[in-house]
């Protein structure tokens, strides 16, 4: 291989490796978490739309991840300089398209897949994170609108009639709920946070997990003990972080514990979709959850 090719090739990595950073790719192993644990609640974990559900929902997180940090570049600049955007690596122009690009076919393949209510899920999804990101994220009503998003993305999975929606909407509002206290202890990713705030989301994360548990009597014994054991991860995952950023508010260890409350959501989804009576369902979202631990020490979640 010639210089010139080599140089090319280095380059052409550097970029890719930027846009993973961008978007936060090991990240979206989160979201179709969210379509499963919806679909399973509904009653019809296995539709076909799912995957393609799972895929939309995927490409509007990312198309979330690249407009964050456009709407954050200049702070960034102080607070996070290796990003993407003020290390130079992606340009900010470059980072709105791909947000829009993305969301674009996040949307119309919600569409296409799960038809008109569907679409009618995923176009109100989209302008809540355009809002978020855009707008609300530094407002008290930010950590709400991020819950809204998580909660739509649920309903999304859901199936096309008003029965599935009600069905799906106590997994729904769990989800929104734990993403509520994710994004409220972000707050202190920077600076850090006072010590009660770890100790509030810890107890919030109990009560989700004891909801959860809840919702899940409908199963039969060996879905009930799936889903007992998968409530356990989630507590040990996302609670022993927040007990550390508790004990040490600094940046550092509240850092951790929010990716710990990222990558947590997914024992969270498994187990209500394993509590609906779908244990099969709940199966490749827990699969997955040790290779998004793995993938977030190369690319933070966060």
């Amino acid at each position: 291989m010639s210089e010139r090719a080599e140089s090319a090739l280095s380059a052409e990595r550097a970029t890719s490796r930027a846009i993973v950073e961008l978007v936060r790719a090991p990240a979206a192993l989160t979201v179709p978490g969210d379509v499963v644990a919806g679909a399973a609640a509904a009653g019809w974990p296995f539709g076909p739309a799912t995957p393609a559900l799972a895929a939309a929902s995927a490409s509007l997180y990312w198309a979330g991840m690249a407009l964050n940090d456009y709407a954050d570049r200049e702070v960034d600049a102080v607070e996070r300089p290796m990003r993407p955007i003020p290390s130079g690596r992606v340009t900010p122009r470059f980072a709105f398209g791909l947000a829009a690009g993305l969301t674009a076919a996040g949307v119309g393949l919600a569409g296409l897949a799960g038809g008109r209510r569907a679409f009618g899920v995923a176009v109100p999804l989209a302008a809540t994170v355009w809002a978020y990101d855009l707008v609300l994220k530094a407002t008290p009503a930010g950590p709400a609108a991020m819950a809204a998003a998580r909660g739509l993305n649920v309903l999304m999975g859901a199936g096309t009639g008003a029965g599935e929606m009600r069905r799906a909407a106590p997994a729904a509002a769990l989800v929104a709920a734990h993403t509520l206290a994710v994004t409220a202890l972000s707050r202190g990713e920077v600076t850090g946070a006072t010590p009660w705030l770890p100790r509030a989301t810890l107890a919030a994360t109990g009560v989700i997990g004891a909801l959860a548990a809840r919702a899940g009597r409908r199963g039969t014994p060996i879905e009930r003990l799936a889903g007992a054991g998968l409530l356990a991860g989630y507590g040990a995952t996302f609670g022993r972080a927040q007990l550390a950023a508790a004990r040490d508010p600094r940046p550092l260890p509240v850092r951790r514990a929010v990716g710990a409350g990222i990558l947590g959501l997914m024992p969270l989804q498994a187990a209500l979709a394993a509590g609906a009576g779908a244990p099969a369902a709940a199966l490749p979202v827990a699969a997955a959850f040790p290779l998004a631990r793995r993938l977030s020490r190369r690319v933070s979640p966060t």
